[in-house]
């Protein structure tokens, strides 16, 4: 008997590879081995330096999600605009909006990353201290905006006027909005249809 040495090797079609020791989507071990993670001197809010696009685990489940993410960081505003991903929780919704963040950040780019938490604290607080024109100027100066959970928004309705109006002056000036849910935008239906209906302007995955 001969001791065998055993290697596995991940590859996606999209042309991105991922070694990952663990089966999940959205890992919670760093990228590479050796790897450094990027300066992301253009974000406007921090991200997780391990979730890139080269620490991201494809799979058939998540091709299109992946190929999305990709495009959307590759030629922001231009060809997928907005890009909603949705999933159930821990496939990798989280760990995509922040790999697009890294790329963008990385040639410049100014980039809002939040959960819809963030975003209500935001815009209530600014509401309560009347700051108002600094909560606008943060969110519409953003070249790409990225935003997690939007499910979490339901029963919101100022919250949820705030973003459509965001929305709208965001994706007029091609800049990236990436959304992220549980589940599509016709599913969230205690959302109001015109926040739904613009959700659905761009590719869902």
């Amino acid at each position: 008997r001969h001791p065998l040495e055993v290697r596995f090797q991940v590859t996606s079609d999209v042309g991105l590879s991922a070694r990952n020791d663990h089966a999940a989507t959205e890992p919670q071990a760093p990228a590479a081995h050796g790897a450094s993670p990027e300066p992301v001197s253009a974000a406007i809010s921090p991200l997780n330096s391990h979730y890139r696009f080269d620490s991201f685990v494809v799979g058939s489940s998540n091709e299109l999600a992946n190929a999305a993410a990709i495009a959307a960081a590759s030629t922001p505003g231009v060809r997928y605009n907005p890009v909603f991903l949705y999933s159930g929780v821990g496939l990798g919704k989280t760990h995509l909006l922040h790999a697009v963040g890294h790329q963008l950040a990385g040639n410049g780019l100014r980039v809002l990353y939040v959960s819809s938490d963030q975003f209500t604290a935001d815009f209530v607080s600014s509401i309560r201290e009347g700051r108002s024109q600094q909560f606008r100027a943060k969110y519409r100066s953003a070249d790409a905006l990225l935003i997690d959970d939007v499910q979490l928004l339901s029963g919101k309705e100022q919250t949820q006027e705030g973003l459509f109006n965001i929305f709208n002056e965001l994706h007029h000036s091609n800049r990236q909005i990436v959304i992220a849910a549980d589940r599509p935008p016709k599913a969230l239906t205690t959302l109001e249809d015109r926040l739904r209906s613009r959700f659905e302007w761009g590719l869902i995955a």
